[in-house]
């Protein structure tokens, strides 16, 4: 027996683990080694466009020639599938060497608890404990491979879903908040960066969405929610401002198609403000 398995081993007598959840860590720590980045994808609320959000930057991330890994760890909101034009598809739990995740193109894979859902509005009532152990197994018993990033989209708030990653994925390399100007969503924003100082893990920066928006019909620019709220925080939080991306109506037409802004408006303002926020998240990651 090696260091690493004597210590392993020490470990699981320690924890009074069974057989199964020692071989399930052991399946985790393998995992996780394999994986270069980590990033959290959070809210302080809803409706502020964070998977939106998440689906471009894990697509981005990917058009950049980097290997991807999307983790969609909203078990009751599952929409990354949706966002990706891959709902309706299912894992396929045959194939030797354990469960694979989606592959959407060549660079980027998927695991959402939409591809376990045989009707897509099946509510899904599982309480904390269950919710932790499906992510475990997202984590552990799919093989992701040698991935560059895994980006994991979170459910709104600082309950369950983030909590149990952070704890599953000792080094994660950081969060990225995302929130909207208006002061509601704003103080939902900022109880997220107290949270990531909570836990220990680095605040890679803020992302304000639905900043601005230009009229189609006249180009003047209408400021719906604000401007300028997310930077102030992240300026008066001492954390990174990321950017900020405007409001156009294509953004939504390409989620519920299934189609990745980035892919299908590559020159335009909202793809610029991306492009932008995923060369920093990536000089981020890099430094932490």
């Amino acid at each position: 027996m090696n260091k690493m398995d004597k210590k392993d081993f020490e470990l699981h007598r320690k924890q009074g683990e069974n057989q199964e959840q020692y071989e399930q860590r052991l399946r985790l720590r393998e995992n996780l080694s394999r994986i270069k980045n980590t990033l959290m994808i959070i809210s302080g609320k809803g409706g502020v466009g964070k998977t939106t959000v998440a689906v471009n930057l894990a697509a981005g991330l990917a058009r950049n020639g980097l290997t991807v890994g999307l983790l969609d760890a909203d078990i009751h909101g599952p929409n990354v599938a949706l966002m990706l034009g891959s709902e309706g598809r299912r894992f396929d739990a045959a194939r030797a060497g354990g469960i694979k995740p989606i592959l959407v193109r060549p660079r980027l894979r998927v695991v959402s608890m939409a591809f376990l859902i045989e009707d897509p509005g099946q509510a899904v009532i599982w309480r904390g404990p269950l919710k932790m152990h499906m992510i475990k197994q997202f984590l552990s018993d799919f093989q992701w491979g040698e991935l560059d990033y895994l980006v994991v989209d979170l459910p709104p708030g600082t309950g369950d879903e983030p909590l149990s990653v952070a704890q599953l994925i000792p080094d994660l390399k950081g969060a990225v908040i995302v929130t909207t100007p208006q002061k509601v969503a704003l103080l939902d924003g900022r109880k997220c960066v107290d949270f990531t100082r909570k836990i220990k893990v680095p605040a890679l920066g803020i992302i304000e969405n639905m900043s601005d928006f230009h009229c189609p019909h006249c180009g003047k620019e209408i400021k719906l929610f604000g401007r300028g709220g997310g930077e102030a925080a992240a300026r008066d939080l001492g954390v990174p401002f990321l950017g900020r991306i405007p409001l156009d109506p294509r953004f939504v037409i390409c989620s519920d198609t299934g189609k990745p802004f980035l892919d299908e408006y590559p020159d335009s303002e909202v793809a610029h403000a991306l492009n932008n926020i995923i060369a920093g998240i990536s000089a981020g990651s890099t430094q932490v």
